[in-house]
């Protein structure tokens, strides 16, 4: 190609190329004396003369390359393009007939470069391959619809794919609907071919959330014109819809009409239904309420999913029995949670229900079954069943074990509606008692004077705002604000891993006081502490913010039967197992081998006092149920949440851990002498009132440190040798 730059001459401000196109054999001597003698000769008319000065043209040869070797894959065969010059076409004989395949190398316009054409298949014949050959080949979004329709071809009259073979289909489907370009023609084909899978063979319980996952990626990323789109195939229907959020009055999607292994007819209603017909086969409607979660920077689209295969849902862990057909609705970049209204799911009984029947709302939840999906009932309820249909709410509390649940596996909705009461309940007390707890340490200044009184403030104030942001989570998640829930994460898991922090403080600070008894000063000593405690669990919080804010959030989602979740923590797996689980775990590790020395140490003093073995008993069991709850070693119960005993151990957690503030009262206010004697002097009237001050100087608290000596941590008990006073003797007994 060859490009000649020249000026108009009547026109001198403006300047012109243009293009001209030569044969390859044509050198550049030869195009410049056929364009200059082109343009030598003028041209005029009435309104515009040009003329071209042979001192003023230029031509500049431009070089377009070459086409690169290729490879193509279509049901035409597999073929290696070899790198051919610009304008050239290349044959090769089909893989399938007597043709030859043709390809192009042309120039693009827009790069002055080489491509390559499509190639021009039509006189091959379609050939058949293996399944298995797919492996090995790279989806693109060129060959997307080649793939698609190669895979369709080869599910003609299959019905005994294996499981290698089904993973590989499967596989293959996944990269179309995520890098394919993904025009209805296209995504029509991929839910034919899903709809094939059906009846083409008989591990299709395997791979159930491969499926949604696949049907619903391509509803996210189809592009259609309109406002409506839907695809119906046998056993299978996808409605789109993009809605305009000012004039949303409500969805219902349903279908009419449905037999096995054909298409179904669907339905769609602008407005919500409380109560579907009588005749419906499966219908789901969403609230005006929806509205207020769309995305406002992206399009407004919500998809609908039915699937009437009985066969692509089996828990084999569950022994439930699916008596319908399954309906889904979800919302395209939105996050939908605690909705005013609730979601109506309403589906017809594949067999009609006997009055002894028990009729169970459920969800398809992926994560359970080790990720390989199952049957739940989390935050669903019956709205009403008869002997045809059954109708079902969705809603979702939320119970304090969420805070670990390492596990992540979801419990029924009886137990879930149990344990979130337990939660409140133990909330809410535990933050009155810590509430008076830091009251009664702060007001009377003779309480805090030795080291554990003021870890110990520390650590109830931790635990105190823990507490309380998780009363308030709910509530504020409520507000649909994306920032709003981020904040509330982000504090509640630094209030939890503060919380953490200080109980590991206090076993380190026990250490030093049981163990380390001399020589072990360390200036600046409860200011070193609060540095570390307050600062440790601000780092890790800013660091998680810094890497990814979206690593908080809230759970969410508008599938049918499925919770509304409206908690604000920490969404990304990654950051919930290394900032909170190996967290706890190693504080834990800690406060458990502190717990035992410290033991052996308070048993070794109680073997020199001249006490019952009664008496010595009921003193090292208090010991050991109030250094449990200091040290935070109930949180333990979390990694016991597993399997047959994932509920029972959920009760004891969330009765321990909802009640640990209440426990710290019990045990280090309402059990102390010393404190009950500052509530006697400061707060008591008459006859209970306390006017002296007398027995003061052995009463502090154990573990505490005389101002004289200058040790990190020296209780009044300092070593095994020496009795304890009387006074001490007072305040244990």
């Amino acid at each position: 190609m060859h490009v000649v730059n020249f000026k108009l001459t009547s026109i001198p401000k403006y300047s012109c190329s243009f293009h001209v196109q030569a044969p390859a054999s044509v050198n550049v001597t030869e195009t410049r004396q056929i364009i200059f003698d082109l343009l030598t000769k003028g041209f005029a008319n009435s309104s515009i003369t040009i003329k071209v000065l042979p001192d003023e043209i230029s031509i500049l040869h431009i070089e377009p390359g070459s086409c690169p070797e290729d490879t193509t894959l279509t049901v035409y065969g597999q073929y290696m393009w070899p790198s051919i010059p610009a304008q050239d076409k290349y044959e090769m004989k089909c893989e399938k007939g007597n043709d030859a395949a043709i390809r192009l190398c042309k120039i693009d316009d827009s790069t002055d470069e080489a491509i390559w054409d499509p190639p021009d298949l039509s006189m091959c014949e379609k050939i058949t391959t293996d399944i298995n050959d797919l492996e090995s080949v790279t989806v693109t979004p060129n060959n997307s619809a080649d793939i698609v329709e190669m895979i369709e071809n080869l599910l003609l009259n299959r019905t005994d794919l294996s499981t290698s073979e089904l993973n590989t289909v499967l596989q293959k489907l996944s990269d179309v609907a995520h890098v394919g370009i993904m025009t209805t023609q296209l995504a029509n084909n991929v839910i034919s071919v899903v709809s094939n899978l059906f009846v083409s063979t008989s591990f299709l319980a395997e791979a159930t959330n491969e499926i949604l996952s696949i049907t619903d990626q391509v509803g996210n990323r189809m592009e259609f014109s309109g406002d409506y789109h839907n695809t119906t195939v046998p056993s299978l229907a996808l409605q789109l819809i993009n809605v305009d959020p000012l004039i949303f009055q409500g969805l219902t999607f349903g279908v009419s009409s449905f037999q096995t292994g054909f298409p179904p007819e669907i339905f769609l209603n602008q407005a919500f239904a409380d109560q579907s017909d009588s005749g419906t086969v499966a219908s789901i409607s969403l609230p005006v309420a929806l509205e207020t979660f769309f995305p406002q920077s992206s399009r407004n689209r919500v998809q609908f999913q039915f699937y009437g295969i009985e066969n692509l849902f089996q828990d084999h862990y569950s022994n439930l029995v699916l008596n319908s057909y399954v309906v889904s609705a979800s919302v395209t970049n939105a996050s939908v949670i605690d909705l005013r209204d609730p979601v109506i799911i309403t589906l017809l009984h594949l067999q009609p229900k006997e009055d002894h029947d028990t009729v169970q709302c459920v969800y398809w939840n992926l994560e359970r079954s080790h990720g390989r999906g199952g049957w739940d009932d989390s935050g669903c309820q019956v709205k009403f069943s008869n002997a045809t249909h059954t109708s079902c709410l969705c809603f979702h509390l939320t119970h304090f074990g969420v805070l670990l649940d390492i596990a992540k596996t979801p419990i029924n909705h009886k137990d879930d509606m149990i344990l979130t009461v337990i939660t409140y309940l133990g909330c809410g007390l535990s933050s009155i008692f810590l509430g008076i707890t830091l009251l009664t340490y702060m007001a009377f200044e003779k309480l805090r004077r030795d080291y554990p009184s003021k870890i110990l403030i520390n650590l109830s104030g931790a635990l105190l705002g823990l507490n309380m942001l998780f009363l308030m989570n709910s509530w504020l998640a409520s507000f649909n604000n994306y920032g709003l829930c981020i904040a509330m994460a982000a504090i509640l898991h630094y209030f939890f891993l503060a919380t953490f922090t200080w109980m590991g403080l206090e076993a380190i600070n026990m250490y030093l006081a049981f163990v380390k008894v001399f020589n072990v000063y360390v200036p600046s000593y409860i200011l070193k502490f609060c540095a570390l405690g307050w600062g440790l669990p601000l780092l890790i919080v800013s660091v998680v913010l810094a890497v990814d804010k979206n690593c908080y959030g809230s759970t969410h989602s508008v599938t049918p039967a499925e919770d509304f979740s409206s908690f604000c923590w920490l969404q990304n797996d990654i950051a919930f197992y290394v900032t909170v689980v190996a967290f706890v775990v190693l504080i834990l590790i800690c406060n458990i081998s502190v717990f035992g020395v410290v033991l052996v140490q308070i048993r070794g003093m109680q073997l020199s006092k001249e006490a019952s073995r009664c008496s010595r008993m009921l003193h090292e069991l208090r010991v050991v149920a109030s250094l449990t709850f200091l040290l935070g070693l109930t949180w333990m119960l979390a990694f016991f949440t597993w399997g047959p005993v994932r509920v029972p151990f959920l009760y004891l957690f969330s009765i321990f851990n909802t009640l640990q503030g209440f426990f710290i009262f019990l045990f280090y206010c309402l059990m102390k002498e010393n404190v009950r004697k500052q509530w006697r002097i400061h707060l008591c009237c008459g006859r209970f009132k306390l006017n002296s001050y007398s027995d003061w100087s052995g009463s502090v608290t154990l573990g505490g440190r005389p101002k004289s000596v200058k040790l990190a941590h020296t209780p009044s008990e300092t070593t095994s040798e020496r009795k304890i006073s009387k006074s001490s003797q007072k305040e244990e007994n």
